[in-house]
């Protein structure tokens, strides 16, 4: 009869960043769908458009590694939310404008806090839409590592940027736990080694963190 494999030890938490730290990307997205006056279904569409399915070389995954800059990103953007629109839609500012709904989770950010505090390696690991837009103060001591797409010239789930991920935050792919809103990241993950959770709510993710990493993360109660 085999043995039984020994519990894993993780040591390093990894992070995204929109729809994870922050409120839902789909919230933000439907928010400005509506002041803009775009009609969500043609904007969900344009979005599907940009990221391209499987190709590689659509306009988002380009931009999420720093092959295009933010302004042509928006001005292709805004040309095909455009027709149909309320009025027509202004490039400049238009990656602000969509993401101006998204919202800190604080409930999240205590979690990362907690984990630090308990000798847990931390890091964000965010696909972005161009130049990273992160003030590194903002975070204060929440990470010890934080690696955006564009800033690096990987996107998730190619597996270079979950390596990248684990060495700089100094803990081999099988001792790091990764969180992402969408499943095919947290596959990504996986097939690296790592254990992917695909997040929905604070209230699921904390106490599975808590279950892998056996410290309290959650607000006293």
């Amino acid at each position: 009869m085999a043995e039984a494999e020994p519990p894993r030890t993780f040591r390093a938490l990894l992070l995204d960043y929109g729809g994870v730290m922050t409120t839902s990307m789909g919230r933000a997205f439907a928010a400005f769908a509506l002041e803009a006056g775009v009609d969500p279904e043609r904007f969900r569409d344009v979005v599907e458009e940009a990221y391209g399915g499987t190709d590689e070389n659509g306009v988002v995954p380009r931009l999420e590694r720093g092959e295009i800059g933010v302004a042509e990103f928006e001005g292709w953007l805004a040309e095909r939310l455009s027709p149909g629109a309320a009025q027509p839609i202004v490039a400049e500012g238009l990656r602000g404008r969509i993401f101006a709904g998204l919202e800190a989770d604080p409930a999240m950010t205590a979690a990362v806090v907690r984990a630090r505090a308990a000798g847990i390696r931390t890091g964000l690991l965010s696909n972005s839409w161009g130049d990273s837009g992160y003030e590194r103060s903002t975070f204060g001591d929440l990470f010890d590592a934080v690696v955006i797409s564009a800033e690096v010239g990987l996107r998730k789930p190619d597996p270079g940027i979950f390596l990248l991920a684990a060495e700089r935050v100094g803990a081999p792919p099988g001792e790091c736990v990764f969180v992402d809103d969408l499943l095919h990241n947290a596959e990504g993950a996986r097939a690296v080694g790592m254990e992917g959770i695909v997040h929905r709510s604070a209230e699921f993710t904390i106490p599975r963190l808590e279950g892998l990493f056996g410290v309290p993360l959650s607000a006293p109660g």
